[in-house]
């Protein structure tokens, strides 16, 4: 989960799927940070949620909108829109998160979410995927440089690959993000400015906005 290196997707275009804003305006600014995260991510917690919004009280970010989206790709049972309300409410946490909590000598988790939070759409059997998966192949190094047969054949693996996932939620999968907590930094074009997954400190975060935001 640790990992050092500062880097951007193969997406270039950054794809945003919400809905039930479940607190605060989640609206775009100029330049956007996202927290992706999980319910049943200790990492998330202990370390994700304080640094975010430790960097939103920085006066040197007040142009920057700070946004939490709640996701699942993993223990479908936990990470639910249901458990993240009621972290948002109650402060009550589940699974995983609860024992680490609880080794910390909480049964709740002790710090505000002070940012924005809306949770992750997951897609329905009629959503298209047509677009999406050619966004996904376009942005890759091997689909640019192949030939029209090989880049049909490369969309067709991605699309059918989306088409048989029982559960997907759209904008972590869609980015093809290895897991919570991420962090994507991207502007009001969709553009992404930056993205890594894991833990780091905020003062090397902080660096990394300097430059996107001087």
């Amino acid at each position: 989960m640790l990992n050092n290196k500062i880097s951007t997707l193969y997406m270039s275009q950054f794809q945003l799927h919400y809905h039930n804003v479940l607190q605060g305006d989640f609206r775009l600014k100029k330049i956007n940070f996202l927290l992706v995260f999980q319910v049943n991510c200790p990492g998330c917690f202990l370390h994700a949620i304080p640094i975010c919004n430790a960097l939103m009280e920085n006066p040197k970010n007040s142009n920057i909108q700070f946004l939490g989206l709640s996701t699942a790709f993993e223990d479908f049972e936990y990470n639910t829109e249901a458990n993240t309300k009621r972290l948002i409410e109650t402060k009550e946490v589940v699974g995983e998160t609860l024992k680490a909590m609880r080794q910390q000598g909480y049964d709740k988790y002790p710090n505000p979410i002070n940012f924005p939070v809306a949770m992750d759409l997951a897609a329905d059997k009629d959503f298209d995927f047509s677009e999406s998966a050619l966004l996904i192949c376009k942005d890759h190094p091997r689909y640019v440089a192949s030939d029209i047969e090989t880049k049909d054949l490369i969309y067709k693996n991605v699309l059918g690959f989306l088409k048989k996932q029982q559960y997907i939620s759209l904008t972590f999968t869609l980015n093809q993000m290895n897991g919570t907590p991420s962090f994507i930094v991207f502007n009001d074009q969709m553009k992404i400015l930056a993205h890594w997954f894991g833990h780091k400190h905020e003062e090397q975060i902080q660096q990394l906005l300097d430059k996107i935001n001087p």
